[in-house]
């Protein structure tokens, strides 16, 4: 009774009313349009510095005036002193406001700012009492007026579904999203500067196609008004980069959207960031060597550290990648030898056995392929170059001479995923044309995912291409790898999210 009645003696604190704090936010508004102060018809400020660069470099900068430009992210007024924290792109910083410094006027509009506005602020740099590096404000002017109201501040945006949404209120609450971000940048650039310095070329590709060719995916579908002709967004870069290679252009390499009409998880979005290289004169294992060596300059420039921290393991980039065939894959993992299975009845046989799940129409070789997605992939935590697949899963691969059942193909796996496909490229048109046939019966029997004949593709190869390798890396989990993230839409500024309306 006792514990009932002090809990009636408790005052009844009540949240505020967030309409009328969005109201208040617009009678603000109102109030300095009236007045000639209309922050959204202010066009530019100067911005001498940001607040990280004053951090780091502070014995340049101390007693020095600076104008920074940001968002304030919380204001503590004190009577005739405050102190606020304006955010940039490189971080935060600490400004000082006095009514001595800003006058009556000034202080007295600085205080009827909001966590959210963005300000300029212009002043000297020094050091508080309590040893934070702060701006003395001179002036601090009002750029635009935040109208909604921030998450709040000690646990930020923490709705992973909001977080997708809206991004920009994601990447304002939360440093480590942007930093992501800001990481995923300096990847491609990186990956443009190491390729641009080996003599590739990089091009673009047409996104409309009437042929969605080479990969095994479904596309997206759409009609061309002007033509009056149906049309594919594209989902693989190949045919039009092997076209190139025909052409005359010996390194080339694309980075540019895909569209895969399938489902979303952790690792797959429909709509991402796919990279293709192809070069002359070489084959997979030329494509290997490089792969191997972009990786570790890719941990060397961005991390600066070939060892780098993934969920609960450490990958080593600096070892040398191990690299084993498919089948010696699966004969290391499960002990089975599919080089002693000859025919496709044999390996049906041992799928059943073993619990594998298998179509009709699946031969030996989409068989070997289906243990190695059973029983191998979740072993290949540092990086595995997975070589020498079935001829059956890959139609645009030159076949071994010695064992033409499979074909010079490689897959990296890295913490289990697959991170690049390559390929000594097919460049014999009669066995492609046979490959496209293949495909074709395949999508006949009801594989959505098989290719169609491309004939432009094949006329390109009968005016000949040389002997090529090439390549094709997902950006977006190259991305997650380096940047310890555990899901494709973190390294993704909006991925594809279901509709509120549905």
């Amino acid at each position: 009774m006792a514990e009932q009645a002090n809990q009636k003696q408790k005052p009844n604190v009540q949240e505020p009313d967030l309409n009328q704090l969005l109201k208040v936010r617009r009678e603000k508004l109102a109030e300095l349009q009236a007045s000639g102060h209309d922050p959204f018809q202010i066009r530019k400020y100067d911005v001498s510095v940001h607040s990280q660069d004053i951090k780091d470099d502070y014995a340049e900068y101390e007693g020095k005036d600076v104008s920074i430009a940001g968002r304030i992210m919380s204001k503590r007024v004190m009577g005739k002193a405050s102190f606020c924290h304006v955010q940039d792109l490189k971080g935060s910083i600490q400004c000082y406001v006095s009514r001595d410094d800003l006058g009556d006027d000034g202080y007295k509009d600085f205080k009827r700012l909001d966590v959210g506005d963005i300000v300029g602020v212009k002043g000297f740099v020094f050091t508080t009492k309590m040893g934070e590096i702060s701006v003395h404000a001179h002036s601090v002017t009002l750029l635009s007026k935040s109208l909604q109201i921030l998450p709040e501040k000690y646990h930020g945006l923490t709705n992973t579904d909001l977080r997708y949404r809206q991004r920009y209120t994601d990447l304002i609450m939360n440093e480590d999203v942007k930093k992501t971000f800001v990481m995923r940048s300096k990847i491609i650039s990186c990956i443009r500067r190491y390729l641009d310095g080996l003599g590739f070329l990089e091009v673009e590709t047409p996104m409309l196609v009437a042929n969605a060719g080479g990969a095994a995916a479904r596309p997206f579908e759409t009609h061309y008004n002007a033509l009056d002709e149906d049309v594919k967004l594209r989902i693989s870069l190949e045919l039009y980069l092997k076209r190139l290679i025909v052409g005359g252009l010996e390194r080339v390499y694309e980075i540019g959207r895909v569209f895969r009409n399938e489902g979303l998880d952790t690792r797959h979005n429909p709509e991402f960031t796919l990279m293709e290289l192809y070069q002359a004169y070489t084959d997979y294992n030329g494509m290997m060597d490089l792969t191997e060596n972009m990786f570790r300059h890719i941990a060397n420039e961005v991390c600066g550290t070939t060892v780098i921290p993934y969920a609960e393991a450490m990958i080593d980039l600096g070892k040398p990648f191990e690299r084993l065939t498919m089948i010696d894959a699966i004969r290391k993992y499960t002990g089975i030898d599919f080089e002693e299975i000859k025919t496709t009845e044999e390996a049906k046989k041992l799928a059943d056995e073993k619990g594998v799940h298998y179509e009709a129409r699946h031969v030996r070789g989409d068989i070997i392929n289906l243990f190695f997605e059973e029983f191998v992939e979740e072993h290949l935590i540092q990086p595995t170059f997975i070589m020498d697949h079935p001829v059956e899963v890959s139609p645009l691969t030159k076949r071994k001479p010695d064992k033409p059942e499979l074909v010079e193909r490689f897959e990296l796996y890295i913490y289990a995923r697959e991170m690049c496909n390559a390929y000594s490229e097919l460049n014999d048109p009669i066995d492609q044309r046979e490959r496209f046939k293949a495909q074709e019966a395949a999508l006949a029997a009801g594989d959505e995912e098989a290719n169609t004949t491309d004939e432009d593709f094949l006329n390109a190869l009968e005016i000949g291409m040389p002997p090529t390798g090439g390549i094709g890396y997902g950006i977006d989990r190259l991305v997650m790898l380096f940047t310890n993230s555990p899901a494709i839409r973190d390294v993704l500024l909006f991925p594809t999210m279901k509709s509120l309306d549905k």
